[in-house]
């Protein structure tokens, strides 16, 4: 369906950022905000603004019907979810649909699929991408987990069948300390997404954490972008990414390529995804999930493509052809990504909240800096601590 109005259900660095394409590819822009948020710069960015809630997440950038309700205000056919929020919500996709809004994304039943550890698992074994042994079957309760892991050897990994960002997974190095992280990350999984739903994986020790860009359209086409290397981590969140990986060959970057296409070809997925995988010593590479949205470090792979994937989004999402087939794509040199946090390094990291007292972007040759701040802006505790790469 053809759209003239974005409006992007987001805040911060990745809402200015996906307006500055849509402005220049000619679309309207409308930005939602809470109250923290009125003059924030995403808000001045956009064409139009509407108020969507209290500070508080629930209130207002999770809330379905609101950003629903903020399209039909402004006549917005279209909605980018950025990352995080309801960008990988399959019943926000759904909802845009139902509501006749162009969701800038893969399909509500890709989301759900790609949602779930132990589902996508199963599709990517069947797609023959390749998968680090364990089990992913759906009986769950703890005596049958815990002789699963006795054959499937440890270490082993305990994970959050739903999970992200680390929470609900343990690394278990013996069977004397499975059902205390059995029954620890089962509480936070349920906690932190509503299901206690596990899977068990063989650990794979000190990989690399290797992720490939890929995109799809609905004419069936797929091409993969090249990879990012997001090995550097804190409490299981990158903070540094590069493109490309630094110990890739011409030959794992095709292999891994062809897999991350045909994970992608498994859910008819279209748009901008990332497949992840661990990369081991040896060069054995595994499935490690799909975020089925836009990536954070996305911008490493732009710099040494010399493409703008919300540019590509905003084409598929039209109803467009991708841009380029895999013969014409090229990697030409190599980008570092930084996350810039508001935390405290000598409080262990913790977020830190307050007065941005000076805020001035340096302007330097290949340099480029996404952000979302503005000077007299103040550091929320309702929001992710992360304010520019």
């Amino acid at each position: 369906m053809k759209f003239s109005k974005v409006l992007v259900a987001n805040r911060g660095e990745i809402a200015v950022r996906v307006m500055q394409t849509a402005k220049a590819m000619g679309y309207q822009t409308v930005a939602v905000y809470s109250d923290a948020e009125r003059n924030a710069r995403h808000v001045q960015e956009a064409d139009e603004a509407v108020y969507i809630g209290a500070s508080k997440v629930s209130e207002s950038y999770l809330s379905i019907a609101k950003i629903i309700e903020a399209c039909k205000k402004t006549g917005a056919d279209a909605v980018h979810p950025g990352y995080g929020f309801l960008s990988e919500n399959t019943n926000f996709a759904q909802a845009c649909i139902d509501n006749q809004i162009t969701f800038i994304g893969p399909t509500a039943s890709a989301i759900e699929l790609m949602g779930s550890k132990r589902l996508s698992k199963i599709a990517m074994i069947e797609a023959g991408v390749p998968c680090v042994p364990g089990y992913e079957g759906d009986r769950q309760d703890l005596e049958y987990l815990a002789a699963q892991a006795e054959q499937i050897g440890f270490p082993i990994m305990v994970k959050a069948s739903a999970g992200g960002g680390g929470r609900g997974m343990r690394l278990v190095e013996q069977s004397s300390e499975l059902v205390e992280a059995l029954q620890t990350a089962r509480s936070e999984a349920e906690n932190a997404f509503g299901s206690g739903e596990l899977i068990l994986e063989k650990a794979v020790i000190a990989p690399r954490h290797v992720e490939i860009q890929v995109f799809g359209d609905t004419h069936g086409n797929y091409v993969y972008l090249f990879e990012r290397d997001c090995s550097i981590q804190r409490r299981h969140q990158k903070v540094v990414e590069e493109a490309p990986c630094p110990v890739m060959t011409p030959e794992l970057r095709q292999q891994m390529g062809e897999a991350a296409v045909a994970a992608a070809k498994a859910c008819a997925y279209v748009g901008a995804g990332t497949v992840e995988f661990l990369l081991d010593a040896s060069g054995a590479f595994y499935f490690l999930e799909m975020n089925t949205r836009l990536q954070v470090e996305h911008p490493v792979t732009e710099l040494i493509t010399g493409l703008d994937l919300v540019e590509w989004q905003l084409r598929v999402a039209n109803g467009e052809q991708l841009p380029l087939q895999q013969h014409e794509l090229t990697l030409n040199g190599h980008a570092i990504e930084v996350r810039l946090y508001a935390e405290d390094p000598r409080q262990d990291f913790l977020p830190q909240t307050g007065q941005v007292l000076r805020w001035q972007p340096a302007t330097l040759p290949n340099v480029r800096i996404d952000h979302g701040i503005l000077a007299t802006d103040e550091v929320s505790p309702f929001y992710d601590p992360m304010v520019a790469k």
